[in-house]
Parts: C-alpha cells; structure tokens; sequence
C-alpha cells in the first residue's frame, strides 16, 4: 500500500512532463524548417496571373467589401452554441450507468434549459430569412 502511493506521488514530477516537452519541441522546429525550406526551394517568379485573386475557379467581379446581411452571422453563432451544447452529451452518454438518477435529473435539466432556448430563439424568428 505505501508503495502504490510512492508511485503515484512521484509519477507527478516535471520529470514525466519530457515527453510532451520535446514532442512539442520537435513539432516546432519541424514547422519552422519546412517553412523556410519551402521559401528558399520555391519559385519566385511573379505574374499578373499568379497575383490575382483566385475563388474555386471563378472570376472575381465587384468588391469583397460588399454589407452583409447579419442574419448569416446569427444563424452562425447559434449553430456554434447549439453544437457544443450537444457535445455535452457525450460524456453522459459514456457515464450514463455510474451517474445514476441523479444525473438522468441533471441531463433532463439540461435538455430542459436547451429547449427553452431554442423555443426562444424560434419565437423571436432568429432563424427566418424572409427580410
């Protein structure tokens, strides 16, 4: 019993961080080089056509600068905070066994409070596009 509290106290030493130290070390330098190496090896010749701007094949026309409507933002941003709310789910669903009741009441809250900001956002017509 000491002995398996020996190992778990010393295995928290910066000595066990090393691994992760020189992988990020290496990865580092390896980004570095292949970005240098790349500047150094490639061609350097400079047209009117390699310039231009390039979308998928299709000529540019107009200006980029052109307003927005802020209904694609919105829609956006909701996608992102409904997605990792539903990411949340994930760690019940591997626990779901060890967490019992109480935490079948803690998910059905959770839905609870998700759902009651959707129907939010559905009753103040955030997601119609009819403007």
């Amino acid at each position: 019993m000491v002995y398996l509290l020996e190992t778990v106290v010393t295995n928290n030493t910066a000595q066990s961080f090393l691994p992760i130290g020189l992988q990020l070390i290496f990865a580092a330098g390896l980004i570095i080089t292949l970005v240098i190496v790349t500047h150094l090896l490639g061609p350097k010749r400079k047209t009117k056509d390699k310039l231009a701007n390039f979308a998928s094949g299709i000529e540019s026309h107009g200006d980029a600068r052109q307003p927005m409507a802020i209904k694609y933002f919105l829609t956006a941003i909701l996608f992102v905070l409904f997605d990792v709310e539903v990411i949340f789910f994930y760690p019940y669903a591997v626990n779901f066994k060890d967490l019992g009741w109480s935490g079948f009441y803690a998910v059905l809250m959770f839905v609870g409070f998700f759902v009651c900001g959707f129907t939010y956002i559905i009753k103040k017509g955030a997601l119609k596009w009819e403007d």
